[in-house]
């Protein structure tokens, strides 16, 4: 049975529940000094210590899939810190970005925010984010890599990377068995193949050839279509970095072959309302022969949904078969204070805390997510987790650039391509308004100054490729 996830809160405290907003009554300054009272001054008699009220944070996250770990760090951080501060873990596994914007609207904003390498440049924008520029000594900048529009923005820093994501083709070697299939397909065609293929043999129980996550279209093919076209040397998100502007043509083949799929009855039914947690229910029953994710994915086998069947990864298909791009190695950054915080000192404390190094080494170790930080991935061991192999980082993994954030009149290039999906239409047609819609409001950030671009006629998104 799919057991539907919603909002999930955490209670990490020593005592009582928290509010939903920071509830802090102390300054930065007060937060730091001592909670029993100073020595009286000279003739006064003594009085007894004032007891200080805790300072109060509230800390919002996406990640689910390891969440047990970090709230036992939240946790740990609660009983050991000196400073008299409670920090409350919220876990929201949908609709982050919306529920952020409406927080920081009513006023209920956390006061540290998950974020990820497509929310940190428009939550920056939207002046969600405080610049933590002024905490960093020589030691911090030094452990921790910088990498542009990933963590800093316009010069100001907003996060530090904690760890990487690399995306695989993950699929049910069970399913390839029994459908004949010797290897992973390396093609669109042999995707599209191989799907009709163990939909064929494992129909009749319940099982089929592919799998998106399709509750959101943003999600689900941020996940496939990206990474594929990445891989194929196209632009991931739509944009072309050699003429600077965006250009959906890339994305043709890879949309016409998941509504090949489709079509075909080869992809899971009621696909369209799945989110990604009930697909990987699904998946570890044994009901998906194959789907496109990260690699966290071990960590949700191992300890989330266990796998009821053998499992592996593999990189993803590409176009024709050959790699001209890198494949997406998303990170760089991590945790960031809101810049409506009154007690952003103390959040900072919290953050030095969840960036140290055992508990960075630690998350790797555990396989959650590959550190991005050199001082740790050159010590912390291989993760011991089943599946880890697959997602290792490879010859063709590496890091693109980020593309401007535009705000496009109409539907979203996602649900544009997943409606052609479900629904059929003219697919050229698509993408010409798209690259229109797009490019018009490309125009206009730049025109605004919202947004800077320039064409980079020798890209080449092969060079991207880790050395």
């Amino acid at each position: 049975m799919v057991k539907k996830l919603g909002t999930v809160t955490l209670s990490v405290l020593l005592a009582g529940s928290l509010a939903a907003c920071s509830s802090g009554n102390n300054g930065s300054n007060a937060a730091s000094s001592p909670a029993a009272s100073t020595k009286p001054a000279e003739g006064v008699a003594s009085a007894a210590p004032v007891k200080k009220d805790k300072t109060k944070l509230v800390y919002w996250t996406g990640d689910r899939h390891d969440m047990d770990y970090i709230k036992s760090v939240v946790q740990q951080f609660n009983d050991t810190n000196k400073d008299n501060i409670e920090v409350e873990m919220v876990v929201k596994t949908e609709d982050f970005n919306q529920a952020i914007d409406l927080a920081f609207a009513s006023g209920q904003a956390p006061d540290i925010i998950r974020v990820k390498e497509n929310t940190i440049q428009p939550f920056a924008q939207k002046g969600y984010l405080k610049p933590i520029d002024s905490y960093l000594n020589d030691d911090i900048k030094k452990k921790f890599p910088v990498i542009d529009d990933f963590n800093r923005i316009d010069g100001k820093m907003y996060s530090l990377p904690n760890y990487g994501s690399t995306l695989r083709l993950v699929y049910n070697k069970e399913l390839f068995t029994k459908a004949g299939i010797t290897a992973p397909p390396k093609t669109l065609k042999e995707m599209v193949e191989d799907a009709k293929k163990i939909t064929a043999v494992g129909k009749a129980s319940g099982s089929y050839g592919f799998a998106l996550n399709f509750k959101s279209p943003e999600s689900a093919l941020g996940r496939s279509a990206r990474v594929i076209a990445e891989a194929s040397g196209f632009g991931g998100l739509g944009f072309d970095f050699k003429t600077a502007k965006f250009d959906f043509t890339g994305y043709k083949d890879i949309i016409q072959s998941f509504k090949q799929m489709v079509d075909d009855g080869s992809t899971l039914p009621g696909m369209e309302s799945l989110d990604i947690d009930p697909l990987r229910a699904q998946f570890a029953e044994g009901k998906i022969g194959m789907y496109i994710s990260f690699s966290s994915e071990p960590g949700v086998y191992a300890n989330q949904f266990p796998a009821k069947m053998e499992w592996a990864a593999a990189p993803v298909p590409t176009i024709d078969g050959t790699i001209k791009g890198a494949t997406s190695f998303l990170g760089g950054q991590w945790l960031s204070i809101s810049n409506t915080t009154k007690n952003a000192d103390q959040a900072w404390k919290f953050m030095q805390f969840m960036y140290d190094d055992n508990v960075l080494k630690t998350y790797h170790e555990k396989g959650f997510g590959l550190s991005m930080v050199p001082s740790i991935s050159s010590v912390a061991k291989k993760p011991e987790i089943k599946g880890i192999e697959g997602f290792l980082p490879i010859g063709n993994d590496g890091t693109w650039p980020l593309q401007p954030t535009v705000t496009v009149e109409g539907m979203k290039y996602n649900d544009a391509f997943f409606k052609y999906m479900v629904n059929g239409g003219n697919l050229d047609q698509t993408i010409q308004d798209l690259n229109k819609r797009y490019n018009d409001a490309l125009d206009k950030a730049v025109a605004k100054g919202t947004v800077k671009v320039q064409p980079n006629p020798s890209f080449d998104p092969m060079k991207l490729m880790a050395k």
